[in-house]
């Protein structure tokens, strides 16, 4: 069984930055393009980043610019570098595969506010 635990959010101000890291157990990085999505309040989750098991990424028109995907595959983890936050990008973020596959795991909060 996958098992993939997000963590390193928080509450970050307007402009700010705030880094996310995805762990997985199981041999899935070498195979699998990965993604975060996210789920605001009362919203559908969406997924904003991508990228392949050998690099190629792609973005959100939403992040676009602000968000940055990178992978290690030898540790089997999944990083998000966000910068310029603005308090839209408020939500849960979540890792998972490229379409998703049932390896939610619990996610981590990002709160952007004043």
């Amino acid at each position: 069984q996958v098992q993939l635990v997000e963590s390193g959010g928080g509450l970050v101000q307007p402009g700010g930055s705030l880094r996310l890291s995805c762990a997985a157990s199981g041999s899935i990085f070498n195979i699998y393009t990965m993604g975060w999505y996210r789920q605001a309040p009362g919203k559908q989750r969406e997924l904003v980043i991508s990228i392949t098991n050998v690099g190629s990424t792609n973005y959100a028109d939403s992040v676009q610019d602000r968000f940055t995907i990178s992978r290690d595959n030898a540790k089997n983890m999944l990083y998000l570098q966000m910068n310029s936050l603005k308090p839209e990008d408020t939500a849960v973020y979540y890792c998972n595969t490229v379409p998703s596959k049932n390896y939610w795991g619990q996610g981590t909060q990002v709160t952007v506010s004043s």
